[in-house]
């Protein structure tokens, strides 16, 4: 079998497996006991957003000056830092539950929060699979998926933040 096949349809299958997850999550409630940490998770979270919105920044810049290398290092601190959010957000979630938003901008917020949320599940399997074309140096792929993904993982590594900012006064 032709191992990029394996490879692709493992990203499908560990992006049906987040998929997954995150419906079981929300529907679980939360934990009667909280570990102290996780307090700290949200702010974490949203760190973890910006910061994956400067690396994206910065791996548009550098491309655009011809740094493939800063490039490749800059999506891979992006890709690593999303594992470590996927990763922190289901244990927050697990233990916390969510968090509902008690202000007065609901129309704005909600939109905000649908938008992150549909986009950031949609783009899941197409942003692992650009991220393996240009890793692997299938670069015309690779930039003709990154012409439609990155403005969309931009966004919702943005909107995470804003989504955030929303909250914050709210977490327990």
């Amino acid at each position: 079998m032709n191992p990029n096949k394996n490879i692709i349809r493992g990203i499908y299958a560990f992006s049906a497996a987040v998929y997954a997850l995150v419906i079981v999550l929300h529907e679980l409630p939360g934990a009667s006991e909280i570990p102290s940490f996780v307090q700290f998770q949200p702010l974490t979270h949203a760190i973890i957003n910006g910061t994956c919105f400067l690396f994206l920044i910065g791996a548009l810049i550098a491309i655009k000056n011809k740094n493939v290398q800063l490039h490749k290092k800059l999506n891979t601190g992006a890709m690593l830092l999303s594992l470590v959010f996927l990763l922190s957000y289901v244990v927050y979630h697990f233990f916390a539950g969510d968090t509902a938003y008690l202000g007065e901008y609901k129309s704005i917020y909600y939109f905000i929060l649908l938008t992150h949320i549909l986009l950031a599940g949609l783009s899941l399997p197409f942003i692992l699979l650009a991220y393996y074309h240009g890793f692997i140096g299938n670069v015309p792929k690779h930039k003709k998926m990154v012409r439609f993904v990155y403005p969309v993982w931009l966004y919702v590594t943005f909107t995470g933040v804003i989504v955030y900012w929303f909250l914050a006064p709210y977490y327990a």
